[in-house]
């Protein structure tokens, strides 16, 4: 029977939360490619970085920095370290007057499985739109479902063609819930 997998998004309704900005340098520039954060693959260690925070509040346990980037606590960060370290990669960062060990979270899969059928409403770039090198790939995924058949054994990855998602299969999802992460909320796809 294929596990089942549930996105990994930030909880916006925790009261009081704080907000994080884009990483930087520890210079203090912004990155030449933050994207490769979310790509679904592995990348080389940035070096040192530091995560502004953008509006003071509420230090969560998972939240997303700019360009969906996903920032964990060392607990949280234990979680997939132990559970799926081929698939992951953990890169310490540095939060502005946070004493906690904090980390960002790359996903080092990307797999072809959204379901278009039984996902609620898929879009795609067309000619039309004006952006050829993006045609065929989705424009937007709402109400994903993906083909479980056709992830494996894999634990964390991001789908292909929507990497603004974050997947996680049950098992990190069981343990971080037992691990009382804030901040994480979960939605079966």
């Amino acid at each position: 029977m294929p596990r089942s997998y549930f996105e990994l998004a930030e909880d916006m309704t925790v009261p009081g939360r704080w907000a994080l900005g884009t990483p930087t340098d520890g210079e203090g520039r912004e990155l030449e490619d933050p994207w490769a954060f979310t790509d679904g693959r592995p990348m080389p260690a940035p070096g040192r970085l530091t995560v502004p925070v953008v509006s003071a509040g509420k230090a969560l346990d998972f939240s997303r920095a700019g360009l969906c980037i996903p920032v964990v606590h060392v607990k949280v960060a234990t979680v997939f370290a132990e559970l799926a370290p081929e698939e992951v990669q953990l890169f310490p960062v540095d939060l502005p007057q946070q004493p906690e060990q904090f980390c960002i979270l790359v996903a080092t899969r990307l797999i072809r499985c959204i379901d278009d059928n039984a996902s609620k409403a898929i879009e795609r770039w067309l000619p039309e739109d004006g952006q050829p090198e993006k045609v065929g790939e989705y424009r937007n995924v709402r109400g994903m479902r993906i083909d479980a058949a056709k992830v494996g054994d894999v634990r964390v990855f991001r789908p292909w063609g929507w990497n603004v998602a974050l997947i996680i299969s049950e098992e990190i999802r069981d343990a971080l819930v037992l691990a009382g992460a804030t901040g994480a909320k979960f939605k079966q796809v």
